[in-house]
């Protein structure tokens, strides 16, 4: 079907702002089979269309329910293929469960492939995240005792401040050895993560995705 190019205007400027609300001029310059394709085509709820008729009902317009559903029909006809699954689940987002029970299946089938790689990407990461907050822990320690060994040996530091400080020395040299321990448990767990993840992306490369 030909779209008017008020409606591809109105694609064009929802694409854009990705609001569920619409402006009076997106009100009043609606075609509704548009806005209902759009919203299809992403993969929105039914409900969508009570967001835009609560933000048009403030400019006296209301919108024409035959159309948009019409419209959605044929978005959701885009939206419901195996490659949309795929791609919605590798980027971690959510499905609200808008396909028929006949696109559905090789839909969902799709979906939980791309979320299982997404959750075994989101654990290399997770790994890379807590070495490096624990490599900066560990650097922090290493100049605080740094810090508490030139007081140590300065000469106005008293017998009482150096005991407290050798004591001080012991507990951070203890941590530091802790740390280390579980850099390289971290190490070698983001070291079987990421060859799970490169072994499914393997398997991966030979599907229709």
């Amino acid at each position: 079907m030909k779209r008017s190019l008020a409606g591809a205007a109105l694609a064009a400027m929802l694409l854009l702002g990705g609001c569920a609300s619409m402006s009076s001029d997106e009100c009043l310059m609606s075609d509704w089979h548009t806005v209902g394709y759009e919203d299809g085509s992403r993969g929105y709820a039914a409900d969508r269309l009570g967001s835009h008729r609560k933000a048009c009902a403030k400019h006296s317009v209301a919108p024409d329910l035959r159309a948009y559903q019409a419209g959605r029909e044929e978005g959701l006809q885009q939206f419901c293929q195996p490659s949309r699954g795929f791609s919605l689940g590798a980027s971690g987002g959510q499905y609200g469960g808008v396909c028929n029970d006949y696109l559905e299946p090789a839909f969902l089938e799709a979906y939980r492939s791309g979320y299982h790689l997404h959750n075994l990407r989101s654990s290399v990461n997770s790994s890379s995240y807590q070495i490096e907050a624990k490599q900066r822990e560990l650097k922090d320690i290493r100049e605080e005792m740094r810090s508490k060994e030139a007081a140590l040996i300065g000469k106005d530091t008293s017998t009482e401040e150096r005991i407290l400080l050798l004591a001080d020395l012991k507990d951070l040299s203890e941590r530091t050895g802790q740390i280390d321990s579980e850099i390289y448990l971290l190490i070698d767990e983001r070291a079987r993560r990421e060859e799970e993840l490169a072994s499914y992306e393997r398997a991966l490369a030979g599907s229709r995705y």
